[in-house]
């Protein structure tokens, strides 16, 4: 009964996919990816259904090979993802940043590219992308980390390089097409075109209801669906992922702020695409944020553990959990495949200043709220105000929150994190919190001398 109930919302999905798809058909499509992998190498073919130009860089620690799409559709069987087997570790698809779609390609040992063309497919198949990679050493490896990216443009005649059969049976799983419920939005703009993503207005704004605030002194609150595009964060027993299940749940808490008449509201992400941790902060910033909650479902091995959380920032995390997840959640940008070598460690050496811990105290506060009214709605997590130092949360003069709102590893929470009626419970204490929140602040100003 339950792998029926499954199939059904599959299903659903799959029909909201088509639909999702429909104003993007100038794209071209992924149809298929097969792979031959062996413990010297690996050799990876993406079918699509027009020709494209491809770049093509590798990345360390890990090492990775990056492959840069134009923005491509993603029409994949419902397979399994690739796993580590021999040389290879794993990979990652999905938006990168509009008009540029992303795979990395993610290996255990150190390898080189040793062919990358476009030929022409054979039967249904249009087009094939092929990546044919081989263990090396690491000094081979670094040398083609320091090169610049190389830039595959031509068609290759069949005839000239037919590569050896790939497995069939290793294919990627077609997530996209089984989550479109989750991620397709309603009446939603095109994100802009070039650079990363910047939030717009993409949500109708429903009329306001008397008695509201005027719109000057109306608090904005910015909600951040984490992950995104290429990274995909968590994933479910079932093959739904944390980044489609986050956004649906933000947009309904940003619909709710709105209809209130009480708040104004942006999204830090309205559609699957990546946006590095410290651009997040900075569109919270640009829109005049008074609070930022960053909406995240984790996964962890013991698959008993259930049940919202709120994390706020600290330079010691609460336990061990906390520290461990901080530690996934502030590897985002590098799960991309983004070369963060040039950085500096600003972000995750940031001094607390006074205007810092001022924000912390705010956030501590929220988050006693937030903890009350979830638990109001549903059970929370024992011990749910946690303390770590994820990087989306340093903001010296924003008060803010990461918000864990159950575990996909969960088959309960899986469950209701997929139900539009529990995701309006939670958008729904989420709201209630805030109130609370504005509502103290308003009255420790009326109290000022």
């Amino acid at each position: 009964r339950r792998i029926r109930r499954y199939a059904i919302i599959f299903s659903a999905l799959c029909l909201g996919a088509l639909a999702a798809g429909q104003g993007r058909a100038a794209d071209a499509v992924v149809t298929d990816l097969q792979s031959g992998i062996s413990g010297n190498g690996a050799r990876f073919a993406l079918h699509l259904d027009r020709r494209v130009a491809f770049r093509l860089f590798t990345l360390a620690n890990p090492y990775r090979v990056v492959i840069d799409l134009p923005e491509v559709g993603w029409q994949l069987p419902a397979k399994p993802l690739p796993g580590k087997q021999g040389v290879f570790n794993g990979l990652r698809y999905g938006l990168f940043r509009p008009g540029n779609s992303r795979i990395v390609f993610e290996f255990q040992h150190p390898v080189q590219v040793a062919d990358a063309y476009v030929s022409p497919g054979t039967g249904s198949t249009a087009f094939e992308l092929v990546i044919d990679a081989q263990r090396t050493t690491d000094d081979i490896f670094a040398a083609s980390v320091a090169m610049p990216p190389r830039e595959i443009a031509g068609l290759r005649p069949r005839g000239a390089a037919k590569p050896p059969a790939v497995a069939a049976s290793s294919r990627l799983q077609s997530v996209a097409r089984r989550t479109a419920a989750l991620v397709a939005p309603a009446n939603a703009a095109p994100v802009p075109a070039g650079g990363h993503a910047q939030v717009a207005n993409y949500l109708p704004m429903p009329p306001r209801r008397p008695g509201g605030r005027p719109s000057a002194h109306r608090p904005m609150v910015v909600i951040d669906p984490g992950h995104g595009g290429v990274d995909p964060g968590a994933q479910s027993r079932h093959g739904i992922y944390e980044k489609h299940v986050v956004l649906a749940l933000s947009r309904e808490i940003t619909r709710q702020l709105r209809a209130s008449g009480r708040y104004r509201s942006e999204l830090t992400r309205d559609r699957d695409v990546f946006i590095r941790l410290r651009d997040r902060v900075a569109i919270a910033r640009k829109k005049g944020a008074d609070i930022f909650i960053s909406v995240h479902a984790d996964s962890i091995r013991n698959s008993k553990v259930s049940g919202p959380s709120v994390y706020t920032l600290s330079e010691k995390a609460s336990d061990k959990e906390a520290a461990e997840l901080a530690e996934r959640e502030n590897k985002a940008d590098l799960i991309a495949g983004m070369d963060l070598s040039h950085e500096s460690a600003d972000v995750a050496n940031i001094l607390i200043d006074l205007a810092q811990r001022e924000s912390m105290n705010q956030s501590a506060r929220f988050a006693g709220y937030l903890v009350s009214e979830l638990g109001n709605k549903t059970e929370v997590l024992a011990r749910p105000h946690r303390f770590a130092g994820f990087a989306v949360l340093k903001a010296p003069d924003l008060p803010s929150v990461l918000l864990e709102t159950g575990f996909l590893s969960n088959r309960d929470d899986e469950r209701r994190l997929t139900s539009k009626s529990y995701r309006r419970q939670l958008a729904s204490a989420i709201v209630a919190a805030i109130d609370r929140y504005f509502g103290a602040v308003e009255q420790a100003k009326v109290r000022q001398p």
